[in-house]
């Protein structure tokens, strides 16, 4: 289900590229845009893991610097058929993880030291766990893709906004296209996020072989998250976190703009798996 949705959203976010194009920027607006677009997220992809890295200031390590980490992150690869990632190590008390790489055997595992002081040895399996469904699901490639296209009809609302084409719709249909494609393609990729988010839960409780250990993580994580926001990290990245970094899991209508899905909501779905 969650395979068909990110399949289903990804054709609407195709589908809006398109039609915004065609009504604003014309054919060679659209290949200037997404050629745009492509530059800017593939340099991203390309780099993801040493960009990301050097942000939150996540050191590598080695098995004699964290053993039980290290040996946690190999038995669990094991469970899943994956490559031994790297595994580093961020220096930040909220305990928080993400999983970044191009593809498998470029895939890092990166948890916070509060993470490791503040979970037990079941949390941390659930944690690591899920960051490796992330890295089976090949998460970092469809989220770039999506952002891309998302990048994309954002530059073309702005194309036909300020480089005006005769459009006979007027300024105004372009003033209100600048508004509300790029809005549109925010809520889709959000929504794409959010479905990658529950899809690492499930296999991230296949890989650790337990639904509990992910479940009691993520509410320990999202009350550290809503109380203590992490230092020195930057919103360009939070949705590459097992939990948003600065807020937590949002709910209601916040929710729709949300890379991540409501904490309760996650708990419930493991839960469920027992």
């Amino acid at each position: 289900m969650n395979t068909f949705r990110t399949t289903a959203l990804m054709a609407v976010m195709i589908v809006l590229f398109a039609l915004v194009g065609r009504a604003l920027a014309g054919p060679g607006g659209m290949t200037i845009a997404l050629f745009l677009a492509v530059i800017m997220n593939g340099v991203s992809y390309w780099f993801s893991s040493s960009i990301v890295l050097k942000m939150h200031g996540a050191k590598p390590i080695e098995r004699g610097d964290a053993p039980e980490l290290y040996d946690l992150v190999d038995r669990l690869r094991q469970n899943a058929g994956l490559p031994m990632p790297k595994v580093a190590i961020i220096p930040s008390d909220q305990p928080n993880a993400f999983a970044t790489g191009r593809n498998p055997d470029n895939a890092v595992v990166a948890v916070t030291r509060g993470l490791m002081r503040t979970l037990d040895r079941d949390e941390l399996a659930g944690v690591v766990a899920h960051e490796l469904a992330h890295v089976e699901n090949r998460d970092i490639l469809t989220s770039t893709v999506a952002a891309t296209l998302a990048a994309g009809v954002t530059l073309l609302a702005r194309f036909g906004f300020f480089f005006d084409r005769g459009n006979r719709d007027g300024i105004f249909t372009s003033l209100l296209m600048l508004i509300l494609a790029p809005l549109a393609a925010m809520l889709i990729q959000a929504a794409i996020s959010r479905s990658r988010e529950f899809a690492a839960d499930r296999d991230g409780a296949r890989i650790a072989q337990s639904p509990h250990g992910l479940a009691s993580a993520l509410r320990k994580i999202e009350r550290a998250a809503t109380h203590q926001p992490m230092q020195n990290a930057s919103e360009t990245t939070s949705h590459m976190f097992i939990i948003n970094p600065f807020s937590g899991g949002l709910s209601g209508l916040k929710s729709l703009f949300s890379t991540h899905p409501p904490t309760e909501d996650r708990i419930q779905r493991l839960q469920s798996m027992s």
